[in-house]
């Protein structure tokens, strides 16, 4: 039975009142085609009013065709209302929002493409469905889930405990279940993060080039965004400015370039925070997935002063839908955060968290990034491979042994010609992304970034072959 809300206080015509807003929800389409009603004593009760009230409201919306009655069955919605030409329109108001909304990129949509070569994409083909199911199914029926209370801000404690072991395994990070804060994704990581560490005005230093939503985050929270220019060894420490109170770094592979930071610059990194009294946001996004040379540290790892917060991510290794991620803070701010993810949405899905737990604790987590590993191994050779054979004259592969993208720099096109190249790329079906959207401050390069999380392996050189004919003096 549908419900719905008729205002009857203050007015005078009730029946009148009654046949007008249930009118007006028709024609909106908040009742919609063959929508039930309550049976007239129903409403009239409800409503305190008469049964002869509500009768002739009915009556009335029957006759004008906005209602019909079924023998034994009740009051609906007519399935011939249309709200082709409706009456009055919502008006469009006259609040307006602060000026950095009307300046900031809409939303990212990401439409489909024949053969996807986007960045931040998993195959979620790959995803083990049925075993997600059962652990879904299992906090389903949990005593813990189905209480009807709120979790704790911090989050489930079972996944926390999951967390902690996960990465002390594949990442040699020394935490506890306490250190754990469960976030909806790295966006909410970084958004507690910069309410508790930064106030309007401050300073925060980016990697440049870099990813576009933190840099959107900061700056709508009234922060100066200070961009910081990156080399084959990652962040120019050098050229960090004075005066500002955090870094938004991804050591383990830069977004978008794909180079690792060297050692020397971790260290200096982490003595330049000493310094100046900063923190450093480490962005581990999608380093489960390595494919050779040896694996450098985190820097929360060679952090011994406490100023690294460590932000990691399940949209990579899991699914984007799923809207979980975590962050590691030091002792001297996890009372803060707690607070801040309370006052933020209070804590994510129980039942989400609960499930994750189960799958990493029944070793599933492992054994799916085991299978999808050795299968983004392959991709990322037949890309890397392809680049170097087929278009040495044109791009530079830059080195990359881990991640779900690689990217190449133009030898000899203006930042434009890649634009146009990418253009007619999507013509013909194929989706890149062009490095001179990650900008920040700098000079933007020209290159492109290749992503091999959401193309099926089988679909790699076809559609490399047609991004090798936008270049021209190639068959289409």
């Amino acid at each position: 039975m549908t419900a719905f809300h008729v205002s009857l206080v203050g007015r005078k015509d009730l029946s009148g009142e009654i046949y007008r807003q249930i009118r007006r929800a028709v024609l909106d389409r908040r009742l919609r085609p063959g929508d039930p009603l309550p049976p007239g004593r129903e409403l009239a009760r409800a409503l305190a009013v008469s049964r002869a009230t509500v009768t002739v409201a009915y009556e009335r919306l029957a006759a004008e065709g906005f209602l019909t009655s079924r023998q034994g069955s009740g009051t609906f919605v007519s399935e011939l209302v249309t709200p082709a030409e409706r009456e009055r329109r919502r008006p469009t108001g006259t609040l307006q929002p602060l000026p950095i909304w009307e300046a900031m990129s809409p939303p990212v949509t990401f439409e489909t493409a024949r053969f996807d070569f986007r960045s931040g994409l998993c195959d979620a083909s790959l995803f083990p469905h049925r075993s997600w199911r059962r652990s879904v199914t299992w906090a389903l029926r949990s005593g813990e889930t189905t209480a009807g209370v709120y979790e704790h801000p911090a989050g489930h404690h079972d996944l926390k405990v999951a967390i902690a072991r996960h990465i002390g395994i594949s990442r040699g990070i020394a935490a506890s279940a306490d250190d754990i804060i469960v976030t909806n994704g790295t966006q909410q990581a970084l958004d507690v993060l910069a309410r508790v560490l930064l106030a309007s005005g401050d300073g925060i230093a980016v990697e440049d080039p870099s990813y576009g939503p933190p840099r959107r985050l900061f700056k709508a929270l009234g922060i100066r965004v200070i961009g910081v220019p990156v080399d084959r060894q990652g962040l120019v420490v050098a050229a960090l400015p004075r005066g500002i109170r955090a870094v938004y770094v991804t050591p383990s592979h830069q977004f978008p370039l794909s180079v690792t930071m060297t050692l020397p610059r971790r260290q200096a990194l982490l003595a330049w925070a000493e310094r100046n009294n900063a923190a450093i946001i480490e962005d581990d996004y999608d380093s489960e997935f390595r494919f050779g040379g040896r694996p450098l540290e985190p820097l929360q790892t060679l952090d011994t002063k406490g100023r690294v917060i460590y932000v990691g991510s399940f949209s990579k290794t899991m699914l984007p839908t799923l809207r979980l991620g975590f962050l590691v803070t030091p002792p001297s701010l996890r009372e803060a955060l707690h607070k801040a993810k309370f006052v933020s949405d209070w804590h994510s899905s129980t039942i989400g968290q609960a499930a994750l737990a189960r799958f990493i604790d029944e070793g599933v987590f492992a054994r799916h990034l085991r299978r999808v590993g050795a299968i983004y191994r392959e991709r990322h050779q037949i890309l890397a491979d392809t680049i170097s054979r087929d278009f040495a004259e044109h791009l530079e592969l830059i080195p990359s042994t881990s991640g779900l993208h690689i990217t190449a720099l133009a030898r000899t096109m203006s930042v434009d010609q890649i634009a146009e190249i990418a253009r007619r790329a999507a013509d013909r079906g194929v989706a890149v992304q062009v490095l001179s959207w990650f900008a920040v401050s700098e000079i933007p390069r020209a290159g492109v970034m290749l992503g091999y999380g959401a193309i099926p392996t089988d679909h790699i050189e076809e559609g490399m072959r047609l991004f090798r004919a936008c270049f021209g003096n190639e068959p289409s």
